[in-house]
């Protein structure tokens, strides 16, 4: 039977659909279980399209593979190059970061009275199955490198939003000023998870 290689995403987008057609879910109990799928996901390294996994020289990439039609979640993918860095950011939405290949250091980071930023607890890495939540309710203001200096990692992240359509902040470290900004994505495509035909045509 030909190889359905984007099986694993398709399951994955389909259980967190279902996921979020439940209603009356509090939100520790969604992210747990939306953690638990995360999970399975990224203990498997055959299915990410080659398309959704190219470094930029200069950038590091955020490919959509999925948003809910009703945008209530979104699936990335993080492409980091060799030494590549985000600035101090928060999601306004909660987040799951599930690391895939190379590894992660993120840095937290927490508001003082004078409204400044300060260091929340020491770095965090992340290797390959490692999963992270941010979060406005737990932690939601933080810093994530790439480890490695001279190879491309690589993180799946999945939001409560469409959150490259989200208004949120990057961070003055230093002074805690913040500065609006929407990140987008990195292409303008999504892999194709619905053309099963050939496997279809394969059955006997």
């Amino acid at each position: 039977m030909p190889s359905d290689t984007l099986a694993p995403l398709r399951e994955f987008v389909v259980a967190m659909t279902r996921l979020a057609d439940e209603t009356g879910l509090d939100e520790p109990v969604r992210i747990a279980r939306a953690q638990g799928l995360l999970s399975a996901l990224v203990r498997r390294d055959d299915w990410l399209p080659d398309a959704c996994a190219q470094p930029h020289a200069d950038f590091y990439q955020q490919y959509l593979l999925h948003c809910d039609p009703l945008e209530r979640f979104s699936v990335v993918s993080f492409v980091w190059g060799p030494g590549q860095r985000t600035p101090v950011h928060n999601h306004g939405t909660w987040g799951l970061i599930g690391m895939l290949r190379g590894a992660e250091i993120g840095q937290r980071y927490r508001r003082e009275a004078d409204d400044g930023l300060v260091p929340d607890g020491p770095p965090a890495r992340l290797e390959p199955g490692d999963i992270e939540l941010v979060s406005p309710a737990t932690g939601d203001i933080h810093l994530v490198e790439n480890a490695f200096a001279d190879q491309v990692s690589i993180s799946i992240h999945v939001y409560g939003a469409n959150i490259g359509a989200v208004r949120r902040h990057v961070f003055d470290p230093a002074s805690g000023v913040a500065k609006p900004f929407v990140s987008g994505y990195s292409t303008e495509t999504v892999p194709n998870l619905w053309d099963r035909s050939a496997q279809v045509r394969a059955m006997p």
